[in-house]
């Protein structure tokens, strides 16, 4: 059995000021004698991969308190890559991930967590949160927020791609601005990360090949209920793993890498998925 990390702000003489802290908040005592589980959420008003995570993120917290522990909420930045996109906000893109690590990092340390479940969805922020993990080396669970639906124009399928080639047919006279108008409102139907195999569903189909993220973490649509059901599951993992004291590391290690890459291929996963996995390599040693 673990002895909970804890333990450094919530038992002792010494650790009164620190539980006074918790007071402060409306934690009670019985939470503070279970173990503490850091629930790193991206949610945003900016993002649509990450607009619903506030949902998530409340359904992570029911199944760690099922399953004896107490959730605690911390945040992280997410920058949306398409919004970014065609302007300066693109040199952003990548630096952030390295931001992502360190937060996660400074969270986790500086308040002493027993455990992870890190809720992320699009591209750098999955990447970014499990690097973050690897130097904790805590147990820990991915729950992402699952992939938005397609979108419907003529009675096809679209995606994002779809809009980018719908401006490009605008601009050689292939269609008009109301058909262009037609795909911008249609093609992205609600919240989720990108339907398409960018990078946010590559690496959330990828965490599952890696062992820290539970089978329909990369599938699930985000407006499903069963993605609800999912991270209630993944609060009570987080519980289990904590238990048995079954850390990061004792999960990405050079095997499942070597399983995430035959994963990669053969799902045809974005090229980045390469850059990231090399990144979560390196911090996992």
């Amino acid at each position: 059995m673990n002895k909970h990390k804890s333990k450094a702000v919530t038992e002792g003489i010494e650790k009164a000021p620190m539980r006074s802290l918790f007071y402060a908040m409306g934690y009670t005592k019985e939470e503070l004698d279970r173990p503490l589980i850091g629930i790193v959420s991206a949610h945003s008003d900016i993002v649509p991969g990450h607009f619903h995570l506030d949902k998530i993120v409340e359904a992570v917290k029911a199944g760690v308190r099922m399953a004896g522990g107490t959730p605690i909420m911390v945040p992280s930045i997410g920058v949306c890559d398409g919004i970014a996109m065609g302007h300066v906000g693109m040199k952003y893109s990548l630096p952030s991930r390295e931001l992502i690590a360190d937060s996660v990092e400074t969270m986790a340390q500086a308040h002493a967590f027993d455990g992870l479940v890190l809720v992320p969805n699009c591209d750098k922020i999955v990447p970014g949160m499990v690097m973050g993990a690897l130097r904790l080396n805590l147990p820990t669970v991915v729950v992402s927020g699952g992939p938005m639906m397609s979108g419907c124009v003529d009675n096809e399928d679209t995606s994002l791609s779809k809009m980018f080639e719908a401006v490009g047919a605008r601009k050689a006279n292939l269609i008009d601005d109301e058909k262009l108008i037609e795909f911008e409102t249609n093609t992205c139907p609600g919240c989720g990360s990108c339907s398409g195999m960018y990078t946010a569903n590559s690496m959330n189909c990828l965490c599952e090949a890696l062992g820290i993220a539970l089978p329909g973490n990369g599938t699930i649509p985000a407006v499903q209920a069963r993605r609800l059901q999912l991270a209630k599951k993944a609060g009570m993992a987080i519980m289990d793993l904590v238990e048995k004291d079954i850390k990061i590391k004792d999960i990405i290690h050079e095997k499942s890498i070597r399983n995430a890459l035959t994963c990669d291929m053969a799902l045809g996963c974005s090229s980045n998925s390469v850059l990231h996995l090399l990144a979560i390599s390196n911090e996992a040693g």
